[in-house]
Parts: C-alpha cells; sequence; structure tokens
C-alpha cells in the first residue's frame, strides 16, 4: 500500500461505530487504515479490534491533540501518503485512488484535499473545507463553496482539480517526506487552524497545495468540538494570529497584524452585543495568549521561496456578499 488513511480518535467509539465500516468498505483494497488513538478512556480499542480486523491500532501515551497527535503517529507508519481524516467522516465511493493520482502526477503536490460535503446535507458542501480553502489579505480563511455561514449547494461548479491556498485537516492528504520536511503541525496550536499553518508553509518551501473534485467525503462536522463551544472560538481567533505572524511576508506584517487585531476585536463585541460573553471572553484570552506567544511564534518565521497568492480582494469580510 502506498496510502495510510489515518484517523485521530480520543473517544470516540460512537463516530467510529457510525463511520469507520464505510471507510474500510471503500478504502480496504487501496489504503492501509490506522486508528490512532489520543489515550481514550472508553472501549474504543475494543470495538475496533473485534470488528475491524485488518486496521491498524496506534497508541498514544497521552491526548496530544490534533496537531501533536498526528506528529507522533505519522513518525510511526511506512507508507508514503497519508490521508489524515477526522473520525466523524464517511466515504460513499473511493477517495483514495483520485488523490493518489493527484500526488503522482506531480511532485511538487504535497497536500490534497477531496470535495467535502455535508454529512446530514449530502447535496451541500460542509462548512470545514468545502471545495478547497484560501486566505484574504488578513489572514481570514474561507473556501470555494463556503464564506463564512453562507454555504453553496453542490451543482458540481467545484468537479475540477485546482491548486487552493490550505486543505482541510478533516480530510488532508499528505505526501509524508514533505510534512516533515515543514516541521509537521505546530503542537502549540493543540487543534484548529493548524493545517492552514502547515499548507503555508508548504508553499513558502516550494510545494504545492491542491483540491480534487473527482473525490468527495461527508463530514459530520463538530463531532469532537461543537461550533459553539468557546474553545473553539479561542483556538481559531488565536492560531489564525499565529499564522500571520508565523508566515506572512515580512512587507506590512505589522500593519496587517494590527488591523488584523482591530477586526478580531469587532468581532468580540459583536458578541457581547449578543449576550455571548463566554466567545466574548475567548476573543480576548485568545489575544493575550497571542501575545504570551508572540516571541516564540515570531522566532518560527519562515522566508517564503515563493510567497503563495492571497484572495485577490483586499478583505473577504469587507467582500462577503459578493
Amino acid at each position: 500500500m502506498k496510502v495510510a488513511i489515518v484517523i485521530l480518535n480520543w473517544n470516540g467509539k460512537k463516530l467510529l461505530e457510525q463511520f469507520l465500516p464505510s471507510i474500510v468498505e471503500y478504502s480496504k483494497e487501496t489504503a492501509q487504515i490506522y486508528v490512532a488513538d489520543n489515550a481514550s478512556s472508553d472501549d474504543s480499542f475494543e470495538f475496533v479490534k473485534e470488528n475491524f480486523a485488518s486496521v491498524g491500532w496506534i497508541e498514544l501515551a497521552k491526548n496530544y491533540g490534533y496537531a501533536e497527535g498526528y506528529n507522533q503517529v505519522l513518525k510511526q507508519i511506512k507508507e508514503p501518503y497519508a490521508i489524515l481524516l477526522n473520525n466523524d467522516v464517511a466515504f460513499e465511493s473511493d477517495v483514495v485512488m483520485p488523490m493518489l493520482k493527484l500526488f503522482e502526477s506531480n511532485p511538487k503536490i504535497a497536500a490534497v484535499q477531496p470535495k467535502i460535503l455535508n454529512y446530514k446535507k449530502p447535496d451541500y458542501f460542509e462548512y470545514a473545507g468545502a471545495a478547497g480553502g484560501y486566505l484574504d489579505w488578513f489572514a481570514y480563511p474561507f473556501c470555494r463553496g463556503r464564506i463564512f455561514s453562507k454555504i453553496e449547494k453542490d451543482e458540481g461548479q467545484y468537479n475540477d482539480e485546482m491548486p487552493i491556498f490550505w486543505a482541510s485537516g478533516a480530510c488532508l492528504g499528505i505526501r509524508v517526506t514533505a510534512f516533515f520536511e515543514a516541521g509537521g503541525f505546530d503542537k502549540v496550536y493543540f487543534a484548529h487552524m493548524e493545517e492552514i499553518d502547515l499548507c503555508w508553509r508548504l508553499q513558502n518551501l516550494g510545494h504545492e497545495v491542491y483540491y480534487t473534485g473527482k473525490a468527495e467525503v461527508f463530514h459530520l462536522g463538530a463531532g469532537t468540538l461543537a461550533s459553539q463551544n468557546p474553545k473553539k472560538t479561542f483556538l481559531n481567533f488565536r492560531n489564525s494570529l499565529f499564522n500571520l505572524l508565523k508566515n506572512a511576508p515580512s512587507k506590512n506584517i505589522y500593519a496587517k497584524l494590527f488591523m488584523r487585531m482591530l477586526l478580531d476585536g469587532v468581532a468580540a463585541f459583536f458578541f457581547l452585543f449578543k449576550f455571548q460573553f463566554s466567545h466574548f471572553n475567548a476573543v480576548l484570552n485568545a489575544h493575550f495568549s497571542f501575545y504570551k506567544h508572540f516571541s516564540e511564534m515570531k522566532k518560527k518565521r519562515t522566508i517564503p521561496k515563493n510567497p503563495p497568492k492571497y484572495y485577490k480582494r483586499f478583505s473577504i469580510v469587507l467582500n462577503s456578499k459578493t
């Protein structure tokens, strides 16, 4: 096998019961499947071993989170390509071969994302990745098929294959050598936005990130951390600032950070006016944590060999209606 499907799990037996059968059904001939466990306390292990003898089990000593969890696991596999897969993703067709063919068509491609559709509304794109991710000038992420909370219906408009800025961690194909060349995921992130950071660093090194509409998966979303969880708000706001500081070209970096933080302030007061006090506090705490880690993250800045292009418009926030 050239491809490993790696499912990171933490107390996710119910999700494994629901989603793992489809992964095995459509990938047993094309990939080695692993469940990598972040020190679960439920009986995920017993379920996998009793029902799926062909699925490998990788036990981690503690809950490393998404970022460091995958760093640890990818050191232990031998396959040259890996598909990092959330445990709330289902397959309804062969996903592995279209992604593998794209990798092998161009050695510069380091990451690949398939079309990501909504598990509950399968004719619509899913928030986390949709048809490939991009960034605006302030490093706000958005996707083809999804801008903020506006989700498009899948009508075949993104059945193409093309370069993108970032590939979603919900189903992230990665060339393992490139993953480690770029330094893997930044474990300080713990979870959320780490795939954007990785894809940015890969491109700064001269690699390419691609989307393929020839493969599609169905993502439940918020299977581990609900979208309304203040911790998710904290991680998204803080880690997005990390991305900007670590990876953006030096020109206008501090002006860009200043403007981005002002926009974050607007978002914080939006939460306040909606009486979402926990999310207001999450944005404030995200900024305090950013200040705390500022020197550490600044030391991780890379000099781009070929800086990737931003979204053509200045700000996706100001142009979100178009």
